[in-house]
C-alpha cells in the first residue's frame, strides 16, 4: 500500500490561497492515480481533483479554475493549489492513492474558509 500524510491546512478569508501537500511512502506512488476528495459537517466525500500517472487531471465543476492538482513523482508528493476560496470550500480534505492493490487514503487536514 500507499502511506499518505497530508498537510498545509488552515483558516483563510474569502478569496485567499492555500497549498495543500500529500506525502507518500514507497515506490508504488508513482503507480497510482492520485486524488483529493473533501468532506464538509453533514454532508458526502465528494471530489475534488484527480491527477493520473501520467499527469492528465480532472476536477469538480465547483473548483474548475481555482484549484490546480500535480504531483511530483521523484519527491512522492502530491498537491493541491487553491487560489479564489469560498466559504463553500471549508471541508477536510483527503489525500487518495489509486492503484492496482487498493486505494489508500491520509488521515485528511482542514481547510476553514471564513472572515
Amino acid at each position: 500500500q500507499v502511506q499518505l500524510v497530508e498537510s498545509g491546512g488552515g483558516l483563510v478569508q474569502p478569496g485567499g490561497s492555500l497549498r495543500l501537500s500529500c506525502a507518500a511512502s514507497g515506490s508504488r506512488f508513482s503507480l497510482s492515480r492520485m486524488g483529493w476528495y473533501r468532506q464538509a459537517p453533514g454532508k458526502q466525500r465528494e471530489l475534488v481533483a484527480t491527477i493520473t500517472r501520467g499527469g492528465v487531471s480532472n476536477y469538480a465543476e465547483s473548483v474548475k479554475g481555482r484549484f490546480t492538482i500535480s504531483r511530483d513523482n521523484a519527491k512522492n508528493t502530491v498537491y493541491l493549489q487553491m487560489n479564489s476560496l469560498k466559504p463553500d470550500d471549508t471541508a477536510v480534505y483527503y489525500c487518495n492513492a489509486d492503484g492496482f492493490w487498493g486505494s489508500d487514503w491520509g488521515q485528511g487536514t482542514q481547510v476553514t474558509v471564513s472572515s
